[in-house]
């Protein structure tokens, strides 16, 4: 990994609110016109902002998938009211268990169950050496690799405008180790030709998708695939870093460290599956993750240990301004990955502090609620978090409007918003 300026954890933690004002706001001028485009002068208005333009996310693999009705709809409400992106699933051995059997239309109401509540859903994963379907274990290797790429635009194209995000590949820094027909895949032709093939399958299905490539392995390999796919040219959007930390918290520095790398590539980085666990930790030598656990409990003790890593850990990535979404995994305790006490919502969905923390952090402290008075002109300046916001006012007459607006990163800042 390149060598950084080392910095303190103390000292990251420091300077981070002041980072987060630095790429996180910016100062705005609003002029403020009725539907026929003439000023409001003195109009009095609230501007609060509606959805970050910060992904905010967990995986949302149990939408539908809870039997009780009641927890249903109290996993589905937690989530909303927190989280504005969501990982859907699309593991190969998962999604189409028999041949030409998928869940296309699962897949689908998912996904538009997150359109309707202004949630971005991304699709996980479309090429993965694991989750291999077992029928195709049968078929010679150039069958498979060719139903695969057949599986990639099958699942792009259809789901264009629900899902416009996608892990293309995941993990290709470790394929070569396994023995399916992935696994020799990547063994023969290489990590960075193979990645770079599934990112040209997903774009050709959808040009206006963002691309990432994911991976959990914080190495030299990784780093060194990522520059060559930038250096051929692949379609490659967006690097995602897994940070599981069921064995072990990362230092902050770490954190840090891995930003400053990855983000000199040039590219967004996506925390894609953040683990930090309301329980006991993994033993070191447990190598075993595909065990399910029936005796792994959230704690007291253990919930304010997420939540004291936890408040670090999002404060510290929200202040990069290489980094554009948090994916938390998993976002409740019923149905984790390997039974780990790891959400953010117990099996009850009763909220864990990190949960109640993030709501106050993310949709008060982080967050525009202002009340402006435009001037002569309809004008008014004021410094607000990029996003999507809501505007409801009053003019000196009296009468009642609202309206929307959006102040985007890149976007221009001086912005005319219609209100009636």
């Amino acid at each position: 990994m390149n060598d950084h300026t080392h910095r303190s954890d103390d000292d990251l933690l420091a300077t981070a609110e002041a980072r987060i004002q630095e790429h996180r706001t910016a100062s705005a001028s609003l002029r403020f016109v009725d539907p026929a485009g003439q000023p409001l002068p003195g109009l009095t208005a609230n501007v609060r902002l509606a959805r970050h333009a910060f992904k905010l996310g967990a995986n949302a693999f149990r939408i539908g998938a809870i039997e009780d009705p009641g927890l249903q709809r109290a996993y589905e409400d937690r989530f909303s009211a927190l989280l504005n992106y969501a990982t859907l699933p699309f593991y190969w051995g998962g999604y189409e268990p028999l041949p030409g059997q998928t869940s296309e239309q699962r897949l689908l109401k998912m996904a538009k169950w997150c359109r309707q509540r202004g949630i971005t859903a991304k699709g996980h994963p479309l090429v993965w050496h694991e989750v291999f379907p077992k029928w195709a274990q049968a078929l010679d290797d150039a069958e498979v690799l060719s139903r695969l790429q057949a599986r990639v635009t099958a699942i792009v194209t259809p789901f264009r405008g629900l899902i416009d995000l996608w892990d293309v590949v995941n993990e290709a820094t470790v394929s070569h180790r396994f023995g399916n027909a992935v696994g020799r895949w990547v063994a023969q032709a290489g990590a960075a030709t193979v990645v770079a093939q599934a990112l040209a399958w997903a774009h050709a299905a959808n040009p206006g998708a963002t691309l990432l490539y994911n991976d959990f392995n914080i190495s030299d390999d990784f780093e060194a695939l990522t520059r060559v796919l930038i250096e051929r040219g692949a379609p490659l959007n967006t690097i995602g870093i897994q940070s599981h930390m069921h064995k072990e918290l990362w230092p902050l520095e770490k954190i840090w460290r891995v930003c400053e790398t990855y983000a000199s590539f040039g590219l967004p980085l996506h925390f894609t599956e953040a683990t930090v666990l309301s329980g006991r930790l993994k033993a070191q030598d447990d190598d075993d993750w595909h065990h399910v656990h029936t005796d792994w409990h959230t704690t007291p003790e253990g919930e304010q240990q997420q939540l004291a890593y936890g408040q670090q850990f999002y404060t510290l990535l929200f202040s990069h301004p290489a980094v554009e979404a948090i994916t938390w995994w998993d976002f409740s305790d019923n149905g984790s990955w390997q039974g780990a006490p790891a959400g953010l919502v117990r099996k009850d969905m009763s909220p864990k502090p990190l949960y109640e923390w993030l709501m106050d952090a993310f949709h008060k402290h982080w967050c525009t609620d202002l009340s402006l008075v435009a001037d002569a002109a309809g004008c008014v300046s004021t410094r607000a978090f990029f996003g999507d916001y809501q505007v409801r006012g009053r003019t000196p007459s009296g009468a009642t409007v609202t309206g929307t607006f959006t102040l985007a990163r890149l976007g221009n800042r001086d912005l005319t918003v219609t209100v009636g």
